[in-house]
């Protein structure tokens, strides 16, 4: 079949740099998956996105669909006709749902032993044309995107994110015949808005990048973002530094230009007495300036990308140096007027903070988490003295001049304050510590004061929230709770922190709240947290069958939790794991069908009667003695690789000994036997689950 190459170009005001990329995704991936649906095989897929235009070129799409083969089947033959060979009106009937003849009607056969006797009627559907289809597929996958407001413009009842201005729809050379978003169809595309305003014709697929380049529009998000990239960094080489470009930023930079130019500029050396976060705030948030760094500092240069090529690049440069000054004059005002006073002076204004309604004031949290890490720390043996310092200074920039001006800053800006305080390292270190970790994979807190201030926090939060039923609600989490609940884990785990997850809710259950918590708050919580493990695993790659083999047990200490997951994980790799496993089933439904709960783990000598269950009990007394003390230990590993040894004589006693004998003695004995098997296990976790 003849194939030809499809272009489709949306033209548009200026999208929203931030959703630019995965508005291209979405829609080359939609386009994808509406040719699949019609059937349509293809070539390569490219996509491009650029301030003003989302496209998409795919190689060699046949001219049109496949011709397809159709079967339908009707009522029983035996009704369809009458007894002089003639169509009743069931088989009328079908024949006309069908838009097909009587006379074209067949019998299934015998072979076909789902519809043998039926009436059916074989047909062939000819394919589409594929321009016939190209509007729907286009329109369908532009009502699909991930847009979470859509716009009007003018007198129109259409909808998009910005107002549409133009439409490309080429099939080979063929302009398709098509209307999508109150826009008719051409090969009339248009330039850079500067450079070269006018309309570029695209006669076939193959030109439009060539063309578009040709008018100062790089058309490929990707290719745009590299040189980018070689751009800014050869501009940080030139200045004898290393340009930091994230991802975030130059993806957002890339969505703003078309044709993309490097430029470096400079600024005041005094500036840099204020913290460079700061400096770095004002230029990457409100400039999208990258900056430049040497041996670890920060270097009184920017690197802007314009969106022209300027035959005077200076006066650009100059532009953006007039632009960027007073942004950084206001970083060293609210730095040097912030500091004319010490940080703790900033806590009764925390008074008129509303942390969340009905949960009283930023000032009450903060009183809270004090409360709660001193509490924590007493446990721990921690300085209880720096933590309460760290916990009433915690939250007091949240009211600076800077972070009111760069929230990014919250916490680094009361770290440098804290310092210029001379208040004590840790307590310095806690200002920022007390938000990690921020996300998944994030490094935690440093110091034992961060780590409890971050602890205290979040408990803090997740018990009122919780506590006032703000729970996360499928994909509705806005005080993030779910990313809380991970971070508490993390740190009980990641830190060693034996204490048990029900005491500490307890402990900030016992704080003083502006309204009564919740009755079910402590069971909810405690049931949520563990459920965060499920995902932790999940990510480690260790079976849900493992974790619920713990869970199972009812344990609440999130450190003691991670060491039995862990333990049996490594248990569950061993040879004589699944073997096991399955006996630990087999005693639990033996066990279950014969009172279990009332079955007393004590056995007697004296009736054992086979060499098989007197192996066994000898083993199980000898593998209790040494595995105790490892369970006391916590040395869940250790205690699993001694029991593995248990296989034989557990393989053995089941091959040869019937547990439920005649003599209800001795099937009482060999019960309480398995019973004493089973709690070994037990003791770390009920690996008939696994």
């Amino acid at each position: 079949m003849s194939t030809r190459d499809f272009l489709v170009e949306l033209g548009t005001e200026e999208l929203p740099p931030k959703a630019l990329k995965n508005l291209s995704n979405a829609f080359a991936q939609g386009i994808e998956q509406g040719l699949k649906d019609a059937g349509l095989t293809m070539g390569a897929i490219e996509q491009f996105a650029a301030p003003r235009r989302l496209a998409v070129r795919i190689a060699e799409l046949p001219e049109q669909q496949a011709d397809q083969e159709e079967v339908l089947y009707g009522p029983p033959a035996n009704i369809a006709f009458d007894a002089d060979g003639k169509p009743t009106k069931a088989a009328l009937g079908f024949a006309a749902r069908a838009g097909a003849d009587a006379s074209e009607l067949k019998t299934a056969p015998d072979s076909d032993k789902k519809n043998a006797g039926k009436l059916m009627l074989e047909r062939t559907i000819k394919g589409k044309n594929t321009t016939e289809l190209l509007a729907a597929i286009v329109q369908n996958s532009l009502d699909k995107l991930p847009i979470p407001k859509r716009m009007r413009w003018g007198s129109s009842r259409i909808e998009f994110v910005r107002p549409v201005q133009w439409l490309v729809m080429l099939f080979g050379n063929e302009v398709v015949d098509a209307e999508v978003l109150g826009l008719k169809a051409g090969n009339t595309s248009r330039g850079h808005r500067f450079h070269a305003p006018g309309e570029i014709v695209i006669e076939h697929p193959s030109e439009y990048q060539d063309k578009l380049r040709a008018a100062y529009v790089m058309a490929s998000f990707s290719e745009r973002g590299t040189l980018i990239k070689e751009q800014v960094t050869a501009e940080g080489k030139k200045l004898g530094g290393e340009a930091v470009i994230s991802d975030d930023l130059l993806d957002e930079v890339t969505a703003l230009n078309e044709w993309p130019v490097a430029l470096a500029g400079s600024f005041d050396e005094d500036f840099l007495r204020v913290p460079p976060e700061a400096l770095v705030s004002s230029m990457k948030e409100h400039q999208k300036y990258f900056h430049v760094m040497k041996d670890g500092k920060l270097l009184p240069n920017f690197i802007t990308i314009a969106n022209i090529e300027s035959k005077d690049p200076q006066q650009v440069i100059s532009g953006n140096e007039k632009v960027i000054r007073p942004r950084l004059s206001d970083a060293a005002f609210f730095w040097d007027t912030d500091r004319k006073n010490p940080l703790a002076s900033r806590f009764p204004k925390l008074e008129n903070v509303v942390w969340v309604n009905g949960l009283g004031s930023t000032a009450d949290k903060t009183r809270r988490i004090s409360v709660l890490a001193s509490k924590i720390a007493e446990h721990i043996g921690a300085d209880v003295a720096l933590v309460q310092r760290a916990a009433h200074l915690c939250k007091n920039d949240l009211v600076s001049n800077m972070v009111t001006e760069f929230t990014d800053l919250q916490g680094l800006a009361g770290k440098y304050y804290a310092e210029h305080d001379g208040e004590p390292a840790d307590v310095a270190a806690a200002m920022v510590e007390q938000y990690m970790p921020a996300f998944a994979g994030d490094a935690l807190p440093a110091t034992q004061t961060g780590t409890l201030i971050a602890l205290a926090d979040r408990l803090d939060s997740l018990v009122g929230l919780f506590g006032t039923g703000q729970l996360p609600t499928g994909s509705k989490d806005p005080f993030a709770l779910r990313r809380a609940s991970l971070g508490v884990l993390r740190l009980l785990v990641e830190k060693q922190i034996n204490i048990d997850l029900g005491d500490l809710i307890d402990w900030a259950l016992a704080n003083e709240w502006a309204t009564e918590l919740r009755a079910d708050t402590k069971a909810t919580l405690t049931e949520y947290m563990l459920d965060r493990f499920s995902a932790w695993y999940q990510d480690e790659n260790i079976p849900t069958g493992v974790f619920q083999s713990v869970r199972a047990l009812g344990v609440t200490n999130a450190l003691d939790i991670n060491r039995r997951v862990q333990a049996v994980f490594t248990f569950g790799k061993l040879e004589a794991a699944q073997a096991l496993a399955a006996a630990n089933k087999r005693v639990s439904n033996i066990l279950a069908k014969n009172g279990g709960e009332n079955v007393e783990a004590k056995v007697n000598a004296e009736l054992l009667q086979q060499a098989e269950e007197k192996a066994l009990a000898e083993q199980v007394a000898a593998k209790k003695a040494v595995v105790e003390p490892l369970l006391a230990n916590g040395d869940y590993s250790a205690a699993l690789t001694e029991l593995a040894g248990l296989r034989e004589v557990v393989d053995a006693f089941f091959d040869n000994v019937m547990v439920i004998a005649d003599d209800e003695a001795v099937k009482n004995n060999r019960l309480a036997l398995l019973k004493q098997l089973s709690g070994l296990f037990m003791a770390i976790a009920d690996i008939s689950v696994i």
